[in-house]
């Protein structure tokens, strides 16, 4: 039984290492992958790593056949800055590429495929979410809550064609929505929260001020954050789930956090960190306009998925931060 996983980043190749150490095996795939970064998370005889595309059908397929693919975990994506710079690229590799991962899953009678979303979906509805904690099946208005970027729009996109290919073609995929996440590595792309990690980190252990003067590294409100490492293992529980009926997991701490509790737990490793705001947040996180308050529901993963969050945002704090340059 070898696992696909597509997406050769933090979070694949956390997810790499635990099926290693559980006795399996596993190819990761990536357009240009980082070797020396891999090998910082993961260095396996079990773990094979292998150059190539999710918008390449044909070659996905010859992949599939070569290492007797049965299950497919897909995390890899352009990411927003990427998909400003080439909205045609990001389109091809995360709607396309998603396409083609479930057709894949499709054809060869896949096991499981696990599709990584985001919660950037629902972010255009906060404002109009009132009680308690933000469900999967949240109510939506197709204009006023359209998506908010490019990158949201591919991962709604992705999430409709991944239930589709469930309802009509039977096809066993499970749909997990990360929070926003919190990773480091010595590798290529760097999520927001990691931009905000390092830009406290870094001057702190220089003994430097911490200035910020962009915008997007500030928050009103609260958001949710996750821990890489535990987006590895909810891919690990959704590759193992029995029974799955609903079919779209959230995948957060299900608590919300500030900026000021990022400068708190960055203080505990570095009591002296000297910090100035140069600007002031203009809404949300990363910049999108409607400021949240209310931590997603993370009960159906608990329930159908068997996974809850095992890292708090200290301890990611704690064990990425050492890993910034």
């Amino acid at each position: 039984m070898t696992t696909l996983i597509t997406g050769a980043g933090v979070i694949g190749c956390h997810t790499a290492r635990l099926l290693a150490a559980r006795g399996e095996a596993s190819v990761l795939l990536d357009w240009h992958p980082a070797h020396e970064a891999i090998a910082t998370i993961v260095q396996h005889p079990l773990v094979s790593v292998e150059r190539g595309d999710v918008s390449d059908l044909d070659a996905l397929d010859a992949l599939v056949r070569r290492h007797g693919i049965t299950r497919i975990v897909h995390t890899a994506a352009l990411l927003s800055t990427a998909i400003r710079r080439d909205p045609v690229a990001g389109v091809r590799v995360n709607v396309m590429g998603t396409t083609h991962l479930l057709e894949l899953a499709r054809r060869h009678g896949m096991r499981r495929l696990v599709l990584a979303s985001s919660t950037t979906v629902g972010y255009t509805a906060f404002a109009d979410h009132a009680g308690g904690a933000f469900p999967e099946d949240f109510a939506l208005r197709s204009l006023s809550h359209r998506p908010g970027s490019i990158y949201a729009a591919t991962k709604v996109c992705g999430e409709h064609l991944a239930l589709l290919y469930r309802d009509l073609q039977q096809v066993p995929v499970v749909v997990l929505r990360y929070a926003a996440v919190i990773s480091a590595w010595p590798g290529p792309g760097t999520s927001v929260p990691g931009r905000v990690l390092s830009s406290l980190v870094g001057p702190a252990r220089r003994g430097e001020r911490a200035v910020i003067g962009d915008p997007y590294l500030l928050w009103q409100g609260g958001e949710e954050f996750i821990d890489a490492r535990d987006c590895a293992r909810a891919n690990l529980a959704a590759l193992d789930a029995t029974d799955p009926q609903q079919g779209v997991y959230n995948i957060g701490l299900g608590e919300l956090h500030r900026f000021d509790d990022f400068v708190a737990a960055v203080r505990q490793l570095h009591p002296t960190l000297d910090l100035m705001l140069e600007t002031q947040p203009a809404g949300g996180f990363a910049g999108f306009p409607h400021v949240r308050t209310a931590a997603s529901d993370i009960s159906a993963a608990a329930r159908e998925l068997r996974w809850t969050p095992v890292y708090g945002l200290a301890a990611s704090v704690q064990h990425f931060a050492p890993l910034l340059a």
